[in-house]
């Protein structure tokens, strides 16, 4: 018999909460993306006022940018509410990757609207006048609550990207790079991105009024567009992966593996597999050879027993376990961990 006998599976056991576990993130991303909505929202009322009351070009373009980020927060919100919906007949699995469909759009909005307008209003400006007669103290005041208000959207994603680096033993930037969670990636990248451009902007600014050559704002503009277009372009990349099948990484595939071998019901593990299927959502397959020769009701029993012990791991959504072939006894062998990966903290 090469395959477990089919029957329906039940729904997974719940893991028990504990500090610092993953099963937090949903609501923590939720709640990082819902202050970053708040915080691009007055961004972009406070340049809207500022822009009408100087007339400034400038500012009326940084008004549209955050607008737009404003915009790409609510795509987020509406893939990170989509993606806790349960699991049903159509999508058995349940609608974690809808988090990564929602989070591509916000990427590619990002690419075409915050890069797009930043660089092209930049060009535009190049061959400007020098002072317009702006108001330069208005537009340091509302760089300065800009930047106060990203600083706090920022602080809780780098909150939540920390507790996520320090249970995955990595550092908190390649924690981003390679969480499975898209609403706390385009959060932090988003938040990153636009801290650097408030600096730029301010020294576009400065330079602009110290010189009297509007140059200096446009080519602040172009290289806040190109800072925005570099991070949209990674954002769309890790979402395609995402989308496409990535697997979990080394640490959790030798998690699942060494709870695999540690059973006393099985013999060898000869094929696992994992795979992303929403935020901190993995669906494990594998092929295991049973100690001894049982019937098949305790088979059953048995098989049904592993899988819900590996459902209970935080990070497995659906676990399935098949009986390796006849003859097969090759056993699965650690996958080796990257130099990246920090010393064991008791996880």
């Amino acid at each position: 018999m090469s395959t477990a006998p089919q029957e329906a599976h039940p729904a997974p056991l719940a893991p028990t909460p504990q500090a610092g576990d993953d099963s937090d993130d949903s609501s923590g991303s939720g709640l990082t993306v819902i202050l970053a909505f708040g915080a691009n929202l007055l961004v972009a009322i406070a340049k809207s006022i500022v822009a009408a009351l100087t007339g400034s070009a400038s500012m009326l373009a940084e008004a549209a940018h955050s607008w737009a980020d404003t915009g790409n927060e609510v795509f987020l919100l509406i893939g990170e509410r989509r993606a806790r919906k349960p699991a049903d007949a159509a999508h058995p699995m349940g609608y974690g990757r809808s988090g990564y469909v929602w989070a591509m759009f916000a990427a590619i909005g990002l690419f075409a609207v915050g890069a797009g307008v930043s660089i092209w209003h930049g060009i535009q400006s190049l061959g400007a006048s020098g002072d317009e007669g702006a108001d330069y103290t208005w537009g340091y005041v509302v760089l300065g609550i800009s930047f106060l208000l990203e600083g706090t959207s920022f602080l809780q994603a780098l909150r939540q990207t920390r507790a996520g680096a320090k249970r995955r033993r990595i550092s908190p930037l390649r924690y981003v790079r390679t969480t499975s969670d898209p609403m706390l990636r385009a959060v932090f990248a988003e938040d990153s991105a636009a801290l650097v451009g408030l600096v730029i902007a301010g020294l576009g600014l400065f330079l602009h009024q110290v010189t009297g050559n509007a140059m200096w704002d446009a080519l602040g503009s172009i290289l806040v567009g190109v800072l925005l277009g570099v991070i949209a372009v990674i954002l769309i990349g890790r979402n395609a992966s995402l989308l496409t099948g990535e697997g979990g990484t080394p640490l959790v595939r030798n998690r699942l593996l060494a709870i695999l071998e540690e059973n006393p019901d099985i013999e060898t593990v000869t094929f696992l597999h994992t795979e992303w299927i929403g935020a901190n959502k993995l669906f494990v397959v594998a092929s295991v050879d049973v100690v001894g020769d049982v019937k098949e009701s305790e088979l059953r029993e048995k098989v049904q027993a592993v899988e819900d012990l590996l459902e209970r791991e935080d990070d497995v959504e659906r676990a399935l376990l098949t009986l390796a072939r006849p003859g097969d006894t090759t056993r699965l062998e650690p996958a080796p961990l990257p130099d990246w990966y920090g010393p064991s903290d008791g996880d």
